[in-house]
């Protein structure tokens, strides 16, 4: 399967409005909707145009056209009142669990922006030194210890000032490596100087680590992920990208375990996330079997929402981490997104 093959698939996915479908599920409550949401488009773009330098002229100018119309979009997500943070759904209108039945009618299940959404659509589209500038003194007000300090993490985390998952004043904090590494990457990308909230937050990715509690826990580490695998797909662009001196700690243990988790998991499009992890850290890696591979996409997602994860009550926060409380998203486009950094890579480590 070709690299060119692979984004004619994801291009022909894409919507009039610029983004690609997703769903979100919860199969223990039999319930499935159609979701509209900026992550799965921007984190998709995000992808695709990290292969765009190695890519033929021809997918060069499919990458492009994919990103021009998925930029368009935007907007639709953007803080309803102007400011340049985003949401994960609709704000103009206001559109929380689009296509529901229930959740959309209580403002309780309304989300602010965050700092994921936010990173992906800064690192796809073009913003100014002043936005960014902007971007990272708005970080600071909402880091831990500012005006709120967060209760949900273990012990030895509440004392970080990094950041928060959410723009929200009231929003209780919320630490998550994933979404910790995706701004982190935004801020390196436009080369902020740091500060005590960006060296706290990597502080807090490097100890995850260390602690073994990212590969025993790893839903306490990255709410919004919850698999190990996943956290090492994020940190390890992140270091490929950067080396973040804070993290070169870190770097063996991510490797080892990636290679531990491969020979774990049976689902191709996990196995792709671990490989992919293991090239950006400079491993050789074995070709995998890419035949019928749409036939493994049902048993993997990529990004879950927990129903009671911002929740600081212990007693509620105890079922947080169950499926039964959580919904799953997943996009097709984003797989193939997937399947085509594993290709991409890997046939440039071939080279």
């Amino acid at each position: 399967m070709t690299l060119d093959i692979i984004l004619q698939r994801i291009a022909r996915l894409q919507q009039p409005d610029g983004l690609f479908p997703s769903v979100r599920r919860n199969d223990y409550l039999g319930y499935q909707r159609a979701d509209t949401n900026v992550f799965f488009t921007a984190v998709t773009v995000f992808t695709l145009q990290q292969l765009r330098p190695t890519a033929s002229a021809g997918t060069q100018r499919l990458i492009d056209a994919i990103t021009e119309r998925a930029v368009a979009a935007y907007p639709r997500f953007q803080n309803k009142d102007g400011l340049k943070t985003y949401n994960f759904w609709p704000t103009r209108p206001s559109h929380h669990f689009p296509n529901g039945y229930v959740f959309h009618r209580f403002d309780h299940f309304r989300i602010p922006d965050d700092i994921d959404d936010t990173a992906m659509v800064y690192l796809t589209s073009p913003h100014t030194t002043t936005d960014v500038q902007w971007l990272h003194d708005k970080l600071a007000q909402h880091a831990n210890g500012v005006q709120l300090t967060i209760r949900n993490t273990y012990a030895d985390y509440r004392s970080l000032r990094a950041y928060s998952t959410w723009f929200g004043k009231n929003m209780p904090i919320d630490f998550d490596a994933c979404a910790l590494s995706n701004m982190l990457y935004c801020l390196y990308q436009y080369q902020m100087p740091p500060n005590q909230h960006d060296t706290d937050s990597l502080r807090y990715l490097r100890d995850v680590v260390e602690s073994g509690r990212y590969a025993s826990e790893p839903f306490c580490c990255a709410p919004h992920y919850a698999r190990t695998s996943l956290i090492i797909y994020h940190l390890a662009r992140l270091i490929a990208a950067f080396a973040p001196p804070e993290l070169d700690a870190i770097r063996p243990r991510l490797i080892n375990d990636a290679r531990h988790l491969v020979t774990k998991t049976t689902n191709r499009i996990e196995q792709i996330v671990l490989l992919i992890s293991l090239l950006r850290l400079g491993k050789a890696v074995p070709a995998i079997d890419l035949s019928h591979i749409e036939q493994d996409f049902d048993r993997f997602h990529f990004f879950i929402a927990g129903l009671l994860t911002a929740y600081e009550n212990p007693l509620l926060r105890r079922f947080a981490d169950r499926p039964l409380t959580q919904m799953r998203w997943q996009c097709e486009a984003h797989n193939w997104a997937l399947i085509a950094e594993y290709v991409g890579l890997h046939q440039f480590a071939k080279l």
